[in-house]
């Protein structure tokens, strides 16, 4: 089923209603009303496809499209291929087509960080780095952090060396997550190349000059712009790069705020916690539960939030909003009244609030108390590690004893199933603690 238009209902000042016109797969229309909307659409929903910035790509002899139409490498045995793009999709797109192609070319205006799916010590990259206590340095010094992270990420792979270093810090932007591109580089199967300024026939000219005869086909992972068309105009006004929306949610000029954007965010982290969050906050203020500011107030802060986004974090048509997660997501959840409150914990449970504080960051922790409190949670956070190590534990290995050179460079962080740990094993400065190990390692 498609929606075609949500709109509000004539008495909405008063009601708060809106009509949503549907057309089902046999084209009948339908026109349904509702208390409420959540969009729930996201971003990446129109394919962003730059030609004119292309000179003589009309004439390009060989096969292009954007990487929304790319489903597998097949047909692709044997082609030279150029990849118009270093975001996630570019990346994931070249090394699989590496397998197959004649050759890879890599094309990125700016370059990327790389960051791998498997994190240090072989634990999921998703849980390093994203805690409250990362947050708090991060904020407090966030070019010694930066630097910290890129120096890291250096470490594993030269950035400059494999022509991938940006021309942006680490936080500026999402990184390319890809445990596989590194090693395509250095085989050969996918070669990294400047921006793409010109076509001519069936060869690509680079910005450095150099050119690339016989491409058989172009993939354009050029990004998405973003785009409700079903809804009234006047809700898709725009601040920065961005939709104009309280809390990336509400638009302010609403008689009723009865109608949220949910998952319109994006930062490092995964959408779906954010969302959640973001529902929970949307459907306590579609029952007043929540009342919101003036109209007048919610635009200056929608102007200052979006002028700090700007600052921070490399903004742009294709990449038009970034929050930074924690803080995010505990402003709308101390609103639900769901926000853990940490000192207090450390206090009544110090278990539990090291874990919060310096374990992985997961949406257990705004369940813990309050509206849509779980009465599992504790006992979740405090076993969290041992659902990330079981499938590891296909063939287990007897433990060593330490040694005293290995006990003397390790410093450990007990928090239940939470260790810190590797700091001087792995280079980092102690402050960072952006290395957190459960105590099997």
């Amino acid at each position: 089923m498609t929606v075609l238009s949500v709109r509000q209902r004539a008495d909405f000042t008063t009601t708060g209603q809106w009509e949503v016109e549907t057309e089902s797969g046999q084209g009948q229309r339908d026109t349904h009303v509702f208390d409420a909307v959540i969009v729930s659409t996201g971003h990446f929903t129109h394919p962003h496809l730059p030609l004119k910035d292309f000179p003589g790509i009309e004439s390009f002899e060989g096969r292009y499209f954007h990487s929304w139409d790319y489903r597998s490498p097949e047909g692709l045995q044997g082609k030279r291929v150029v990849v118009i793009g270093i975001g996630n999709s570019g990346g994931d797109i070249a090394v699989d087509i590496s397998r197959v192609a004649e050759k890879v070319y890599l094309s990125t205006r700016s370059g990327a960080w790389v960051v791998g799916r498997v994190g240090p010590g072989g634990i999921p990259g998703d849980l390093v780095g994203l805690s409250r206590m990362d947050t708090i340095m991060g904020n407090l010094f966030p070019s010694r952090t930066n630097r910290m992270i890129e120096k890291m990420l250096n470490g594993a792979v030269c950035h400059k060396l494999y022509g991938l270093k940006p021309k942006h810090g680490f936080f500026a932007k999402i990184p390319v997550v890809n445990d596989d591109l590194p090693g395509r580089i250095i085989t050969g199967r996918v070669r990294v190349k400047p921006n793409v300024v010109e076509f001519r026939g069936s060869s690509v000219v680079f910005a450095d000059g150099s050119i690339l005869d016989k491409v058989d086909v172009v993939v354009f992972a050029t990004g998405y712009n973003y785009g409700f068309p079903f809804l009234p105009a006047d809700l898709q006004a725009t601040c920065g790069y961005r939709l104009l929306l309280y809390k990336h949610m509400i638009p302010p000029s609403l008689a009723q705020p009865t109608l949220a954007v949910v998952g319109f965010v994006n930062g490092f982290g995964a959408v779906g916690p954010q969302a959640e969050i973001q529902a929970r906050w949307a459907t306590r203020v579609f029952k007043g539960y929540i009342i919101l500011p003036s109209e007048e107030t919610m635009m200056k802060e929608i102007h200052k939030d979006t002028a700090i986004m700007h600052e921070r974090f490399a903004c742009s048509v294709v990449n038009p909003l970034q929050v930074d997660v924690i803080p995010y997501m505990d402003s709308l959840a101390e609103q639900v009244g769901a926000r853990p409150n940490v000192l207090r914990l450390f206090l009544t449970d110090p278990r539990l609030a090291l874990q919060v504080f310096l374990g992985p960051f997961t949406s257990y922790q705004y369940r813990l108390s309050g509206p849509g409190q779980w009465a599992g949670a504790r006992q979740a956070i405090l076993t969290q590690w041992d659902r990330v190590l079981q499938p590891f534990r296909t063939r287990v290995v007897p433990e060593e004893e330490p040694g005293p050179s290995r006990i003397s460079s390790i410093m450990v962080v007990f928090s239940g199933a939470a260790v810190l740990g590797y700091i001087f094993m792995n280079k980092l400065s102690p402050s960072s603690f952006s290395l957190k190990f459960p105590p099997t390692f």
